[in-house]
């Protein structure tokens, strides 16, 4: 690349600084806790004889037949990774649990009283755990990068001292937001919108699916919050209807998605039309080879904030259902839906058309359904997630465009019906239920 911003700039150092968060129970829902699916029930597939996927009695772990995989079979071994965190939660039932401590409130925060004013509006008090530890640091102008589960409110965290930042700055701050997904980039903004109320902020989301000459007319009134996926920011910036110089704050949301989904170009692109001296946030679930790359090439003296305590939410009980030789899977898929404690529902298909397939199918069995996937236009993915959300579709079914980032908070099972690919992917999707305090229960059809 000629002389790019990116190659003029000193190697950053990296302050890491880790603080892990735990559940103050100890007793934790693993491997079906309690659920009517949990391996063993007549749901799971092996009926009484089936052991659960829990540690024997001593500590040795059992090796269930499901651990076995043939080398053509590429799919995640969810059995086995249920298994693990059982044999690893019973190792730890002993441990004496430090509580977390949250040491401030949002109004001990430095922000503006019309900040203040919309927090009091929507009822935010106390912070969660990464807001309590990033805000400060955040509104003092420091890299931030913050490692932390989903659930954990990482979007409030950015999205509120950066708006301090820019009233207190006069407005003459402007903040570019990268997100994975189209859903997530569009929660960003109504998050933005909510704390931003009563300021005169302004927004917009610049995503694919939508019209790009309404999005280059937005730009147009120099909105303070930019929100939007790397594939449509890149091509607003090649237009040159979107001038990166004037932002001097920067946020990566999800990056690993961002990364899994194949975007690390785009995104380098992106940050290098930037100026050399902003700030850069980055939040990411996980921590990988390329996210350490990114945060050594583009931010200065990151402070890393880690409050992320497990790979799965100890809320979500977890269970596989073996589909054995005789049965057909939609019936036993429509079977679990027709029981009572089966509430609103999310379930994951591999491909596109299997989950219009899907979909189709539970609606001929009466059974009211819909589905989202990438091949959606984005006005239909939006009136999809607005009747789930509205309780008008009781069954979603989904490709992994939604396993993160749908903030749907009283999702009562996930179940996957084609297997994940891999253990993120599994992680990502079971994310979807149990959250805001809630219990929820993942099923795995293998």
């Amino acid at each position: 690349m000629k002389d790019s911003k990116l190659s003029r700039r000193p190697r950053r150092s990296v302050g890491s600084s880790s603080s892990s968060s735990s559940s103050s129970s100890s007793r934790r829902r693993t491997s079906g806790g309690s659920s009517k699916y949990a391996p063993g029930s007549k749901y799971h597939g092996g009926g009484g004889s089936t052991r659960p996927y829990s540690s024997r009695p001593g500590g040795s772990r059992s090796r269930s037949s499901s651990r076995s995989r043939s080398k053509k079979d590429k799919t995640f071994d969810v059995a086995g990774f249920i298994q693990d965190m059982a044999y690893e939660a019973s190792k730890k039932t002993n441990e004496v649990v430090e509580p977390i401590v949250i040491k401030h409130k949002f109004s001990d925060f430095d922000l503006p009283e019309s900040l203040k004013k919309s927090l009091t509006k929507n009822g935010f008090e106390t912070p969660t755990q990464i807001q309590d530890e990033t805000i400060p640091m955040i509104i003092a102008g420091r890299d931030i990068v913050g490692i932390a589960n989903t659930g954990t409110g990482k979007t409030l965290a950015f999205v509120l001292p950066l708006a301090a930042r820019v009233i207190n700055e006069d407005k003459k701050m402007r903040v570019l937001i990268m997100c994975p997904t189209r859903e997530l980039a569009q929660q960003v903004e109504a998050e933005v919108a909510k704390i931003t109320s009563e300021s005169p902020l302004n927004s917009v989301v610049c995503v694919g699916g939508m019209p790009i000459g309404r999005q280059i007319r937005d730009l147009k009134r120099n909105p303070e919050f930019v929100i939007g996926t790397p594939g449509r920011l890149k091509d607003l910036l090649d237009r040159k209807v979107l001038n990166l110089g004037q932002f001097s704050a920067a946020i990566l949301d999800e990056a690993d998605q961002m990364l899994d989904m194949g975007f690390v170009h785009d995104m380098r692109y992106i940050l290098e039309h930037l100026q050399n001296d902003r700030q850069t946030l980055l939040f990411s679930a996980t921590m990988s080879d390329e996210i350490k790359r990114l945060i050594s090439d583009f931010t200065t003296d990151a402070k890393i904030v880690s409050v992320k305590t497990q790979e799965t939410a100890h809320s979500v009980s977890q269970s596989v259902r073996e589909v054995r030789n005789g049965e057909d899977k939609f019936d036993v898929l429509v079977d679990i839906l027709q029981h009572d404690d089966t509430g609103k529902t999310l379930v994951f298909c591999r491909t596109k058309r299997g989950a219009d397939r899907l979909s189709r199918d539970l609606k001929k069995a009466d059974i009211n359904a819909d589905a989202i996937h990438g091949d959606r236009n984005q006005r239909q993915r939006t009136r999809t997630l607005t009747r789930f959300r509205a309780h008008s579709i009781r069954v979603l079914v989904a490709t992994d465009v939604a396993a993160r980032g749908l903030d749907i908070d009283d999702i009562t099972h996930v179940i996957n019906y084609d297997a994940p690919q891999s253990r993120d992917d599994y992680v990502h999707r079971i994310g979807r239920t149990g959250r805001a305090g809630s219990t929820g229960s993942a099923i795995t059809f293998v």
